[in-house]
C-alpha cells in the first residue's frame, strides 16, 4: 500500500519518510510528486502521486491550526515548528504559489549537535567561551547556520553555569538545560518582533543572548549595544564572507551614523565565522568555513572603512587561527573531504587549486 494510502496523517508519513533517507528538507508543490533535498540533491519521492490541488491542499491544512491558517489566510505566509514524536523536529514555511497551497519543512534533530561533530575548528571553541560580545556566523539559506549556532550553545550548557536567552523564528532544536539556564523565545507566540524583545531581553537577567536572524537596522542596534554592556551575543546574517558581513552591517545604517557604527562593532565584535555547506568526496555534506577574529588588525581596518583589506589580513593571520573560504576549500581538497570540482565550484579563485 502506498503512503498516500494510509489512514494514518499523511503529511506524517511524508515526512517520516523524508527523516528515513536522511533528507534535509521536503518540498511539496501542485503538479509534482514531493521532492526530498538529500545530500544537497533534489529527488522526486517516486511512490507518491503528482500533488493535485486539493491533494496538498490537505497534506499541509492537517498540521495547521485555526490560527495558523488565518495567520497564512491574512499574510500569505507562515512560518513555524512541527514536531512527530520519536521521529524529528521540522521548521516549516508554508506559502501561496500561483494561487496554490505550497510547503517546505527543514529537518532538525532532536539533540544538538556538538562541536565535534560538525567539525568545528578550535578557535571557534575559544570564541565560544568568552564572556561577552558579538559572534557571527553567516552564509546562504541552507548551509547550517542554525545547526552550528546550536552547537556553541551546546557548549556553553555543556560548561558554564549561565542564563541563555534565545529569541528564533521559530524554535528549531529544542535544549535540555545542562549547567545553565535556558530559555527559548519564539517570534509571533512569545515575542512580536526581535528588536522589540530585545528592548526587554536585558531586564531578564541573561548571559547569553542568540538572536534568531540580524533582520533590520533596530535588530542590529540593539545587539551592537548589548553586545556592549558585557553580554555574549550570538546571531545570523545571510553573507558570504567576514567582509561582506561588516559593509552589512555598516550600510544598514544612515550615512551620518556609520562613523559611529564602525568604531562601536570594531569594540564588540569577536569573530565571523562564514560558512558553506559542500557535498563530501563519498557520501553526506561538510562544511566550508572562512574564520575571521577581531585582532587589533582588523579592528583597525574597520574603524578606518578599509573593509575590502580584510581578507589580506585573514589570508596572512594562520598564526590566530584565520582563514578565508578558498584556504579552506583547499584544506578539505588536499584531505580528500571533497573532490577538485566540487573545491572549484566554490572558490573565489579556482585557479589557485591547479
Amino acid at each position: 500500500m502506498p503512503p498516500f494510502a494510509s489512514k494514518k496523517n499523511q503529511l506524517d508519513l511524508l515526512l517520516e519518510q523524508a527523516v528515513q533517507h536522511k533528507a534535509s528538507d521536503i518540498h511539496i508543490l501542485v503538479g509534482r510528486k514531493p521532492i526530498f533535498r538529500i545530500d544537497g540533491v533534489l529527488h522526486e519521492v517516486g511512490d507518491w502521486p503528482i500533488i493535485q490541488p486539493h491533494l496538498g491542499e490537505r497534506l499541509i491544512t492537517e498540521i495547521l491550526d485555526e490560527d495558523h491558517y488565518e495567520t497564512l489566510k491574512a499574510e500569505r505566509e507562515l512560518d513555524i515548528a512541527y514536531e512527530i514524536p520519536a521521529v524529528a523536529r521540522f521548521r516549516v514555511n508554508v506559502h501561496w504559489e500561483k494561487n496554490q497551497l505550497g510547503l517546505v519543512a527543514r529537518v532538525i534533530n532532536y539533540d544538538p549537535p556538538t562541536m565535534e561533530q560538525i567539525l568545528m575548528p578550535k578557535v571557534v571553541y575559544e570564541l565560544t567561551r568568552l564572556r561577552q560580545g558579538l559572534i557571527l556566523v553567516t552564509g546562504p539559506t541552507g548551509c547550517g547556520k542554525t545547526t552550528s549556532l546550536a552547537a556553541m550553545i551546546n557548549l556553553i550548557n555543556s560548561e558554564r553555569s549561565e542564563h541563555i536567552v534565545t529569541l528564533e523564528d521559530p524554535i528549531e532544536f529544542v535544549y535540555t538545560s545542562k549547567k545553565s539556564i535556558i530559555r527559548q523565545r519564539q517570534l509571533g507566540s512569545d515575542f512580536h518582533s526581535f528588536d522589540q524583545a530585545l528592548k526587554h531581553v536585558l531586564r531578564q537577567d541573561p548571559n547569553v543572548i542568540l538572536i534568531g536572524e540580524m533582520r533590520d537596522l533596530e535588530t542590529i542596534a540593539a545587539a551592537l549595544t548589548i553586545a556592549e554592556t558585557g553580554h555574549l551575543v550570538l546571531a545570523t546574517l545571510h553573507t558570504l564572507n567576514a567582509a561582506q558581513t561588516v559593509d552589512r552591517i555598516i550600510d544598514v545604517f544612515p550615512p551620518y551614523q556609520q562613523a559611529q557604527i564602525r568604531l562601536q562593532l570594531s569594540m564588540v565584535l569577536r569573530g565571523v565565522i562564514s560558512q558553506q555547506l559542500l557535498s563530501r568526496f563519498e557520501e553526506g555534506r561538510i562544511a566550508s568555513r572562512e574564520i575571521m577574529i577581531n585582532t587589533p588588525a582588523i579592528a583597525n581596518l574597520i574603524r578606518e572603512n578599509k573593509i575590502p583589506q580584510i581578507k589580506t589580513v585573514i589570508q596572512t593571520s594562520a598564526k590566530e587561527q584565520m582563514t578565508t573560504m578558498d584556504q579552506d576549500l583547499k584544506r578539505l581538497y588536499k584531505g580528500g573531504s571533497i573532490n577538485k570540482e566540487v573545491a572549484k565550484q566554490y572558490m573565489l579563485d579556482p585557479q589557485d587549486i591547479e
